[in-house]
């Protein structure tokens, strides 16, 4: 197979990200630790109430794309038909007492070598320009950031938008969003180890609840443990200014780890389709709303994401002016 990234970078960051000097956008891509930022700052004499960064953390599959990004360009290139497959899938886990998650990437590169197609690290990066999206997802982070910078009474308030998926992150590459994360944590091959491709990176159902807590930290960098203990204090990006998109039962711990830490989680369906699946969530007391897969301006998604990033809003400006009547204090 062709060479991968051996440059052993971990969380893998788009290399380019658009608007990213807008104060109003993202915050940069740095994301050290916030304790070490906070010394920084103290020592330069410049301390300022730094908990200012909303983050809008995504799914993929089912949540800004109506099918599993594998449907669109590889099960068809090996003749693979997609329920069949993730029927498969599921009879060999199950049969095997294997991971879901492993047994999906092993089966790829299975069904392309018995198709005799050869696919490397290139070719999913390409397949990744197939890959259907939602409507107005394309727009709806310019969208996103214009009601902030209209909205926001506090300077210095920046949006940043992750994802974390159990999809393929060299697909998601190839897509035209990409470049609008601050940060992507996806499943991934190691293409130079092995005659054929070899997990890499696998993040399952409960495993996306690590990252949520790597951006809370500021610990992106998957060389770092996030195990130890740091205080809320210190933690740049609190749960409750961040949101998470997901679209079913796969998303279930994220969005409980999120809400119950003070965060918000929305679920989507597919519009014009069952809504049962969000109704169940919402009921269970999962998400906070639903809404149909629409991201353009105006529609019941963007309107409902507004309304809890007022709320956010709001609750920065109540805890910069704390910060500021006990900076008062002390001085």
């Amino acid at each position: 197979m062709t060479g991968g990234d051996t440059t052993g970078r971990r969380g893998r960051r788009p290399a380019k990200a658009a608007n990213d000097d807008l104060p109003m956008m993202r915050a940069g891509k740095a994301s050290g630790n916030a304790a070490k930022a906070s010394k920084g700052k103290a020592a330069a004499g410049r301390a300022t109430f730094d908990k200012k960064v909303i983050a809008l953390v995504y799914d993929f599959d089912g949540t800004l794309s109506p099918r599993p990004m594998q449907e669109y360009a590889f099960l068809p290139q090996v003749g693979v038909d997609a329920a069949q497959f993730w029927k498969e899938t599921n009879k060999v886990a199950r049969e095997q007492e294997a991971d879901p998650l492993i047994t999906y990437m092993h089966l790829l590169y299975k069904k392309a070598k018995e198709a005799g197609v050869r696919i490397d690290r290139d070719d999913l990066v390409k397949q990744g320009r197939a890959v259907e999206l939602f409507p107005g997802v394309i727009e709806w982070f310019d969208e996103i950031g214009s009601y902030v910078a209209l909205r926001s009474e506090s300077q210095g308030v920046t949006v940043r938008h992750y994802m974390i998926s159990s999809g393929l992150t060299e697909i998601i590459e190839g897509t035209p969003i990409y470049d609008r994360f601050h940060n992507v944590f996806a499943s991934e091959y190691w293409f130079d180890a092995y005659d054929l491709p070899y997990p890499k990176r696998v993040i399952t159902d409960t495993g996306k609840t690590q990252y949520l807590f790597r951006i809370n930290k500021g610990v992106e960098d998957l060389g770092e443990t996030i195990n130890q203990h740091m205080p809320e204090a210190e933690r740049p990006i609190p749960f409750s200014n961040m949101i998470y998109f997901g679209d079913g039962d796969t998303d279930v711990p994220s969005m409980a780890v999120m809400r119950k830490n003070g965060g918000f989680a929305i679920a989507v369906h597919p519009p014009g389709k069952s809504k049962e699946k969000c109704v169940n969530l919402f009921k269970a007391g999962r998400i906070d709303f639903f809404a149909a897969a629409d991201y353009r301006r105006g529609s019941d998604l963007f309107k409902r994401t507004c309304l809890l990033v007022d709320r956010m809003l709001a609750d920065i400006r109540v805890r910069e002016e704390f910060w500021k009547v006990e900076r008062g204090l002390k001085s």
